[in-house]
């Protein structure tokens, strides 16, 4: 019995130290971009490195701040990822219901092609849906960035399997009280589905507020730059300015952690529940 013991501990004691090495590698990149921030190019570069630095000031921050159009393309960023995000939520989170709650003719077929669209590479769709933004006269437009992936495959696909967990008696009780599907819909499913709405809110705008070839792609005027082209804008032909762009990197990477931590309790239930069935 002690052996046991002692084998259980040495296993969770390795398991931790484990978790901890690996929590390190992941983590300590991010702190080493935050404190160098605050350094001056000469401290940037010293060996041995400091963490901190002798002299750490907000000079990187105020300059990143004050050259180039930063508020311009911080708010180009926050109004494509937001709107984006909003647009994704809405319509799959209707489409994932619809697939989930209602039967209709070549429901299984057409369920089938959404399904199929996830093993399409983006590469595959990037040109001809790049022809449609030019015809279409969003070529250099913010809503060229934020139309053409409004409808996620993978978001109906989540919503779907949540709503299956949820038992359709609610909407039979409703309806047998007079309810519309409207009021349905909006007043008993969709508050039932607040865990996997955050889970397509935080990845929606996760990958809408990193994203950095497509809007590459679409945009070429500079005043409507995202932060990531700009971000990538820092970096010179001849020269880099690693102290602007590192803070500019850690006040891009601000608004992604907030909403990451203010939905983050949400993530293993929205991803779970759909595996529950009636």
């Amino acid at each position: 019995m002690k052996t046991k013991t002692w084998k259980d501990r040495s296993k969770s004691v390795l398991l931790a130290l484990i978790l901890f090495a690996l929590t390190f590698l992941f983590v300590m990149p991010i702190v080493w971009i935050i404190f160098s921030s605050f350094k001056s190019a000469g401290e940037l570069f010293k060996w041995p490195p400091s963490l901190l630095g002798k002299n750490p000031s907000l000079s990187n921050y105020s300059k990143a701040l004050s050259e180039g159009n930063f508020v311009v393309y911080f708010f180009n960023t926050v109004f494509t990822s937001v709107v984006a995000t909003i647009l994704t939520v809405v319509v799959n989170v209707m489409s994932g219901y619809a697939f989930a709650k209602y039967r209709f003719k070549g429901q299984t077929i057409l369920f089938g092609i959404v399904l199929a669209t996830l093993m399409i590479p983006l590469e595959v769709i990037m040109i001809p849906v790049f022809k449609v933004i030019v015809a279409t006269k969003l070529y250099n437009n913010l809503w060229g960035l934020i139309i053409p992936a409004v409808a996620s495959p993978t978001a109906v696909f989540l919503v779907r399997q949540y709503y299956t967990g949820i038992p359709s008696a609610y909407m039979e009780a409703a309806r047998i009280d007079g309810a519309s599907e409207f009021y349905i819909f909006t007043k008993i499913m969709l508050p039932m589905a607040k865990p996997i709405i955050s889970v397509l809110c935080i990845f929606s705008f996760m990958w809408r507020w990193n994203d950095y070839l497509w809007p590459k792609l679409v945009i070429n005027s500079k005043s409507k730059y995202t932060l990531q082209l700009a971000l990538a804008n820092f970096s010179g032909e001849y020269s880099v300015d690693w102290n602007s762009l590192l803070a500019m990197s850690v006040i891009s990477m601000i608004p992604v952690i907030v909403v990451f931590i203010s939905l983050q309790k949400y993530i293993i239930g929205g991803m779970t529940t759909g595996g529950v069935k009636e």
